[in-house]
């Protein structure tokens, strides 16, 4: 390697790096992302507890007739429900989300599902760390 190459590979890396770190910080997804993705979650999450078999009073089981179309139909509802219920902590390159939702009692016999969650946000995308969800839900 000459060295007139050597003095060049010393500038170059610092800008490679900060070209990378540039580009996650500016990938790292904003609340309004997080909301839709939560949005789906809580979703998937509703149908298995709210439309499962221990999930609804026999009574609103007569009343309701498609349990999973219901919950779809409250998607957007779901996701702002989920980012009122979230904490962001914002470091630049990456988020954390904690959610912390559920547990109120709705009708006599029937308590929403307790949701606990923590959600790293980087580079575009979103990964479930944590989750605890049901009665209890210890953190």
């Amino acid at each position: 390697m000459s060295p007139s190459s050597s003095r060049w590979s010393w500038l170059l890396w610092p800008g490679l790096i900060s070209a990378a770190v540039a580009t996650l910080a500016w990938s790292n997804p904003p609340p309004a992302e997080f909301e839709e993705f939560a949005s789906g979650q809580l979703v998937t999450l509703a149908v298995k507890e709210v439309c499962g078999p221990q999930g609804l009073p026999m009574l609103l089981q007569l009343v309701v007739q498609d349990c999973p179309k219901l919950m779809l139909s409250q998607r957007q509802a779901l996701g702002s429900l989920a980012r009122q219920a979230s904490r962001r902590w914002n470091f630049g390159l990456f988020s954390l989300y904690r959610t912390d939702l559920g547990g109120q009692a709705l009708l006599p016999g029937f308590t929403v599902p307790r949701y606990r969650a923590l959600t790293l946000a980087g580079a575009g995308q979103f990964l479930v760390l944590q989750t605890n969800s049901g009665p209890g839900s210890a953190p």
